[in-house]
């Protein structure tokens, strides 16, 4: 579908750049730098409607550089954070970016998760991941202040500060990256390129359009004339800072729930030394919706309108109940915490920033697990790219520069 109005931009001649990158977070400023290193020469516009990067997905995640010890084996996701995770560590050192190789924990609390926990023990072996077993007194002695019945060591995960990373990635790509730019309309043209319209009337002409637009990545699939076939439903994770940072050494981790793509509380100490804790995961009213108070209607509409997130709700709603009654009350969310931490009381959490996950949805309700990259004429959309997507953002932004350039070269 295309949007052919009298207010709708018409491509001309005249090229602005090879490569219209839209969306200055991690994975878009990764798509850049990965072009102008693959392909030297190729001009490069990055728009971002925020003034700076990194500043939704990217600015509020934990900053955990994870192994890839959850992902189903060959999928996109244990791949790339495996290869991920590894290159971030030696990018953080070229350019001097705070970073930490940590390890961390994944406890088992309850007889019912040992299972579960063994079964990530042989994921990580098919990954390629070292993983050490622990019994109740080796997690003692990792961590003094945290009790459990088993737990693995996953040696490979660590910390680092990704709005860094997205900042720099940025510079060193030598991309025209333009802030506070606002895309509000799209002409795209299989047999020429593509026009983008900003909120302020600038009009940037490029020959191929890469769709990195995060929370907004179905919309933009949809200026652009193209069916993505999902929609983004997004998840506000709601986080505390720990007052008592002694508490904990390092990162530890809950035995996931495999039904869900979401982590469960944990406890992750940055690299600036502060512990967070969290985060739930609570259906936010607003693409950027960081507080309960954000309500945008239409947005919201949009989500309830979208068959899936009924058949997410019928299917997932005693978890959800879960995730809600964490959400409201303080007591149930250290009572969460406390599993891994017994020591903790409703007095050392203290409220941080809350992030939003942009979590693609399909149609019959299945919440789409792996990273989801499409093509149209002309045009790469990155459709699904939560966590790990920070660290796997440069081989994502390889694989996305790759689809690129070869629409680039078959123009």
């Amino acid at each position: 579908m295309h949007y052919r109005s009298r207010e709708v931009v018409q491509v001309r001649s005249a090229y602005d750049c090879d490569v219209l990158v839209i969306g200055g977070g991690i994975v878009g400023l990764s798509t850049a730098y990965a072009v102008t290193r693959a392909a030297p020469g190729t001009r490069v516009t990055a728009l971002e409607k925020e003034q700076g990067p990194a500043r939704h997905q990217t600015g509020r995640n934990s900053g955990v550089i994870h192994s890839g010890v959850y992902y189903r084996p060959g999928s996109l996701k244990a791949r790339y954070a495996v290869r991920g995770a590894a290159e971030m560590v030696k990018f953080c050192a070229e350019y001097d970016i705070p970073h930490a190789a940590t390890g961390k924990l994944i406890v088992a609390t309850e007889k019912a998760e040992l299972p579960r926990l063994h079964a990530l023990v042989q994921r990580g072996r098919e990954n390629g991941i070292p993983v050490r077993e622990l019994g109740p007194a080796q997690i003692v002695e990792a961590e003094p202040e945290v009790r459990g019945l088993a737990a693995i060591h996953v040696g490979t995960t660590g910390v680092c500060d990704y709005g860094a990373v997205a900042r720099q990635l940025g510079e060193a790509s030598g991309a025209d990256i333009r802030y506070g730019a606002d895309v509000v309309r799209i002409d795209r043209r299989p047999d020429r390129g593509a026009a983008v319209r900003t909120a302020d009337g600038t009009i940037v002409r490029g020959r191929v359009l890469v769709n990195c637009a995060g929370l907004h990545c179905d919309e933009t699939a949809r200026l652009a004339g193209d069916d993505p076939e999902m929609r983004i439903v997004p998840f506000r994770g709601e986080y505390f800072t720990l007052a008592r940072p002694e508490l904990v050494r390092g990162l530890v981790y809950p035995v996931p729930d495999p039904a869900f793509p979401f982590l469960g509380v944990h406890l992750t100490r940055g690299i600036d030394g502060s512990v967070h804790v969290g985060p739930n995961a609570v259906p936010a009213l607003a693409r950027e919706g960081y507080g309960w108070g954000v309500v945008r209607p239409r947005e919201l509409g949009a989500t309830l309108a979208w068959p899936g997130s009924w058949r997410i709700a019928r299917r997932h709603w005693r978890y959800g109940a879960g995730e809600l009654r964490r959400s409201v009350s303080k007591a149930a969310f250290t009572e969460a915490v406390r599993r891994l931490l017994p020591a903790v009381t409703p007095d050392d959490l203290l409220p941080a920033a809350a992030g939003v996950r942009a979590q693609a949805v399909l149609r019959d309700g299945t919440l789409v697990d792996d990273f989801l990259i499409k093509e149209g004429p002309r045009t790469v959309h990155v459709l699904n790219a939560p966590s790990p997507a920070a660290t796997a953002s440069l081989p994502i932004g390889r694989e996305v520069a790759r689809r690129a350039l070869a629409a680039l070269a078959a123009s």
